[in-house]
């Protein structure tokens, strides 16, 4: 069976490995396809491209996209869309400072709590990546108020406690409209629980191309639910392994939480389509 997975994050946002080390480990565990997709950003694509042509590794335009869903974050994956479009160039720009700003908000939360914590500190955790939770759970870690990263996002950092996380982000109509303008498919990621079913008819009513039913956090009830959503809406189906690295819990994954080409096939049919329509 041919292999893919359409989620992988590196060091240009929340991941622990450079692009060239995914294109060495996709090598590595025989993977025929694969996309970076890093939150916000496509550096990490970028930088992958010239290693992946010395391979025979097709590596697929992508990002995971954090949009405003009813007052919420909401993480839809794009793929195969023109990488130098305008509108997508305009889209990561405003996230980068959506980002930034995101940040700030939540630095000043916990602050307000007692923490002896400043953004400087985490834009250095971030070394120029768009920065994300994971980059202030690590500042927490280096001054001892946490011991890990899990412990970090259940006491300061997950949506219960930091209540209505303030962010300056595109809506999900409007990040479905571009990604589809610059010729590209987007997929609601990890739905696990994160949705009721009005929720995902309310995505597909937005105009989703798909949905991500192999993921590890979904169990196989879950995987079956999801794929038969799916099938009842016609929808792509895709997956991966939202390889992260640094973590034993996310190197055990990679290689293995993987689709089938043919789904693959199916998306990259869609794009070239959207793409002739609009020579």
């Amino acid at each position: 069976m041919a292999k893919a997975d359409l989620h992988i994050h590196t060091t240009a946002s929340d991941g622990h490995s450079t692009p060239q080390q995914i294109i060495k480990n996709a090598k590595k565990h025989n993977l025929d396809v694969i996309s970076i997709t890093d939150h916000d950003t496509i550096r990490g694509y970028r930088k992958a491209v010239t290693a992946a042509e010395e391979t025979d590794i097709t590596l697929l335009s992508g990002v995971e996209i954090t949009a405003d869903f009813n007052g919420r974050e909401c993480h839809l994956l794009a793929y195969c869309f023109d990488p130098d479009h305008s509108v997508i160039t305009q889209l990561l720009a405003q996230h980068y400072r959506s980002r930034l700003e995101r940040g700030k908000w939540i630095v000043n939360e916990l602050t307000k709590k007692g923490l002896d914590i400043d953004i400087e500190e985490v834009k250095a955790e971030a070394n120029g990546s768009n920065i994300g939770r994971p980059h202030i759970a690590s500042v927490l870690i280096d001054k001892g108020y946490v011991a890990s990263f899990k412990e970090a996002f259940i006491r300061y950092l997950s949506d219960q406690s930091l209540g209505s996380i303030y962010n300056e982000y595109y809506s999900h109509h409007k990040v479905i409209e571009q990604v589809k303008e610059a010729g590209g498919a987007i997929v609601v990621a990890h739905p696990g629980n994160l949705y009721s079913e009005d929720e995902l008819e309310e995505l597909v009513e937005a105009g989703i191309d798909g949905i991500e039913f192999i993921h590890p956090s979904h169990d196989y009830d879950r995987q079956k639910q999801i794929e038969a959503f799916a099938e009842k809406h016609n929808l792509l189906k895709t997956g991966g392994s939202d390889f992260h690295g640094g973590d034993k819990e996310y190197q055990k994954f990679f290689g293995v939480v993987t689709i089938n080409t043919k789904y693959v096939h199916r998306l990259i049919r869609l794009t070239d389509q959207r793409k002739a329509l609009k020579v």
